[in-house]
This record gives C-alpha cells, sequence and structure tokens, in this order.
C-alpha cells in the first residue's frame, strides 16, 4: 500500500498551483482570446496529476494516461490557435500557454514525489519566465552574437573541460593536478567575466570609480595602464584616474584574498589582517584623492574599455603560465629553500601574480608553512604595487598621476612590513 501524502505537501501543491495560475491570469488579463489556464484550471490540474501519481508511482501508467489526455486536447488548442493572428498580424506559435498547462500537471508528482524545493524552483522560475516577458526580449535584443559566443565558452571552460580532466598529478616535478589547473583558471575568469558584464549591462558601472573597481576584480594592472593613458590625455580625467589607479589596487588584495580562501582556507586566515589592512589603507587613500581633487563636469563622460577576458587563447596562456609557475616554484623550494621562493615571489610581481598566488594556494609547492606563503603572496603584491607605479608614472607622463604612484609605492612597502611580520621571512632565513 503507498504511504499517503503529508498535508503539508498537499498543502503546499495546492498552494504553487494557485500561485502559477493566479500569474498566469494576470499575465493574459487583457489578452484578446481567451487562453486555457487559470487560478482554477492549474490547482485542478496539480491535484489530478498527483493523485494519478499515487495510484502508481512505480510504473506512473495512470499518471501517464492523463498525460497523454492533456497533450491531445492541448494538441487541438493550438491547431486552431496557430491560425490567429497577434496585434502584429504575427501567427500564435507561442508555446507558454501548453508549457504551463503540462508544468501545472506535472506539479502534483513534483511535489509529492520529490524535495519540497524543486517544486518551488521550478513554479518560481516558470512565473519569473512568464512575468519577465518584455524584459527578457528586451535584453535579447541587447545582446550581441559574439556575447552568446562568450558565455558558450564559459561553458565549455567550466561544464565540459573541468570534469573531463584528471584529478591525480601527471608528473612528478608538482603536485598540481590537471583539474586543479583548470579550476583555478576557472576561478580568475569567472570573477574577470563577472566584471565585463557589469561593465556592459549595469548602467552606474559606466560611472563614477565603478569601472576601476570592476577592473581591479580582473586586472588591476591593466587597469593601471588605462587610467593612467587617460590621465595623460586629458587633464579633465585626473580626479578619476588618481582615485581609480588607488582603488583598483584595493579591490587587487581582496580578490587575492578571495581567490586564496576557495582553495586554502587556514591560509586565508593567515592573510586576513594583512590583506584587508591593506585595501581599506587603499580605500582611504583613494577617498582622500576623489573628495580632495577639484571635481570636473566631464569625468563621468569617459569610460576605461574592458576587453573580453574569455577568450579561449587567452586562458590557454593562462594554465600554461599556472603550470610553469608551479614547475618554477617546486625547483626553487628544492634549490634555494624559501628565500628562492621569495625571490621569485619578487620577479613575478612585475608579471601577473594570479598563477603563483593560485599555485602555492593550492599546494603546489609543499613543503612550506603558511607563513612562508603568506609572506611569498604579500611580496608578490608588493612587487606589483612597484610595477603599477611606474606605469602609472610612464603612461601618464609624471606628474598627471604623482599623487597614485606615490600611493602604490607606499603600499608596497607597507606590504614588505607585512611580509616581514607574518614571519615567514624570519622562518626563511633561520
Amino acid at each position: 500500500m503507498n504511504a499517503a501524502p503529508s498535508a503539508m505537501n498537499v498543502g503546499l501543491l495546492f498552494g504553487l498551483s494557485f500561485f502559477l495560475g493566479l500569474a498566469f491570469e494576470d499575465f493574459y488579463a487583457h489578452a484578446a482570446t481567451k487562453r486555457p489556464g487559470g487560478i482554477r484550471t492549474f490547482p485542478m490540474l496539480a491535484l489530478a496529476g498527483g493523485m494519478l501519481y499515487l495510484f502508481d508511482p512505480v510504473h506512473l501508467i495512470p499518471f501517464t494516461g492523463g498525460l497523454l489526455v492533456l497533450g491531445a486536447w492541448l494538441a487541438i488548442f493550438y491547431s486552431g490557435h496557430i491560425r490567429e493572428r497577434d496585434e502584429q498580424g504575427e501567427p500564435n506559435v507561442g508555446l507558454m500557454v501548453l508549457v504551463l498547462n503540462v508544468h501545472a500537471y506535472l506539479l502534483g508528482a513534483v511535489t509529492l514525489a520529490l524535495p519540497n524545493w524543486v517544486a518551488v524552483g521550478t513554479t518560481v522560475a516558470a512565473v519569473l519566465l512568464l512575468t519577465g516577458r518584455e524584459r527578457l526580449h528586451e535584453l535579447a535584443r541587447r545582446v550581441e552574437m559574439k556575447e552568446i559566443i562568450t558565455a558558450g565558452q564559459f561553458l565549455i571552460l567550466t561544464g565540459l573541460v573541468l570534469p573531463l580532466l584528471p584529478s591525480e598529478p601527471v608528473t612528478t616535478l608538482t603536485s598540481i593536478t590537471p583539474r586543479q589547473v583548470w579550476f583555478a583558471l576557472l576561478v580568475v575568469c569567472t570573477l574577470s567575466y563577472a566584471s565585463y558584464l557589469a561593465q556592459h549591462y549595469w548602467a552606474p558601472a559606466a560611472g563614477g570609480l565603478w569601472m576601476a573597481a570592476l577592473g581591479g576584480l580582473y586586472s588591476s594592472t591593466a587597469t593601471t595602464v588605462v587610467l593612467a593613458r587617460q590621465a595623460g590625455t586629458d587633464a579633465s580625467l585626473q580626479r578619476h584616474a588618481q582615485a581609480g589607479i588607488t582603488l583598483a589596487t584595493g579591490i587587487m588584495y581582496l580578490r587575492i584574498l578571495a581567490i586564496v580562501a576557495v582553495f586554502n582556507l587556514s591560509l586565508a586566515r593567515q592573510l586576513v589582517v594583512p590583506m584587508v589592512g591593506l585595501s581599506m589603507a587603499a580605500m582611504l587613500i583613494c577617498a582622500l584623492q576623489y573628495y580632495f581633487w577639484r571635481p570636473s563636469r566631464t569625468d563621468a563622460e569617459r569610460k576605461p574599455v574592458s576587453q573580453n577576458p574569455l577568450e579561449l587563447g587567452a586562458a590557454g596562456i593562462f594554465a600554461a603560465m599556472f603550470v610553469v609557475t608551479s614547475l618554477l616554484s617546486t625547483w626553487v623550494k628544492t634549490e634555494f629553500g624559501l628565500a628562492g621562493i621569495y625571490s621569485l615571489a619578487a620577479i613575478v610581481g612585475v608579471t601577473d601574480i594570479d598563477p603563483f598566488v593560485l599555485n602555492l594556494a593550492q599546494g603546489g609547492t609543499s613543503g612550506i608553512p603558511n607563513g612562508a606563503i603568506a609572506a611569498a603572496i604579500l611580496i608578490a603584491a608588493s612587487s606589483n604595487n612597484l610595477l603599477k607605479a611606474g606605469y602609472a608614472t610612464s603612461f601618464a607622463g609624471g606628474r598627471a598621476t604623482m599623487v597614485s604612484a606615490a600611493a602604490l609605492v607606499v603600499l608596497a612597502i607597507v606590504g614588505f612590513a607585512a611580509a616581514i611580520a607574518t614571519g615567514g621571512l624570519w622562518a626563511g632565513n633561520s
């Protein structure tokens, strides 16, 4: 004998179907023709589907028969409905009415057979898709084909390549696995992609310091170059450029901390105080630069241009850099000890520090205590600040971004001091 459904499940079934029918009737309230479904029909369909499911929850013969009857009736309706014309004279070929009726019928079995979040989630999603028609169509018109290709590339990176990669080391030269390499790439690409989408499709991100903040999520070095160039060519942009360069570096510290936390929570705890402290110091300097610099009317009219961070060629380069950094770190640790790791940290700071940071966070160089790893990460970030200070000075012609360059040098010095304070440097010299 089948177990009786709980009263809570029956109530949830009726409530969700009523909610679906209410949204359906409200959406089609001003339609020229009557659509099947609504605040009475959908609860009846859901109750019928639930009862037919309970008759035979193993083979689902009654439930399948009911679905076939409903499908036949909907097919008859659709064959006549498709001959009608909408306000623009186009045939009514939309399937939303049919799909929602089928959804209401399936909701009975789903609510009784599956966890409650499945029924709630699918019903809410259906209502949002129904009521958000205009916004979704407007979004589809705004999105260019290259953006769809970009999203496809992101899905390839996350859903296709990652599951196929081995989770075991393929060489004795490093303990990093191919899956770890690709997962590290995905963490950086996800942050970059979120920044890229916000800059292109979120209107507030186009003005003020939002672009610098989002650029810091992607690459504080690239953001520094872009803003320094703008400050050097247009004096009216110096206010935002000065503050933006410092802000991007402040965001960089938080980005590094977030990336480390994904792979090594204990290391992230050791980095919280210095990284957050340096970030807050950078943001304070940014605020002082922004509010005490004479504003200009044309500041918000210029927009730094962000490039698409998800080209597969760039992803391959990042993965290659990650592997090379892992191999080099292991060799340096074996040959020169911690002093070699610190020297390598200072050197990689003049390039892209993310592969180096991710390699250390994932344990690519075994036998190094967390204090020493934290010190190496701080050294790399500080060395990168010195590089950005040079970029800010050279691309802006010196005086245009002098304050930001000086701020980056100060942050670098404080970062080196924080590296010493972690104890890693002293351990490396003992």
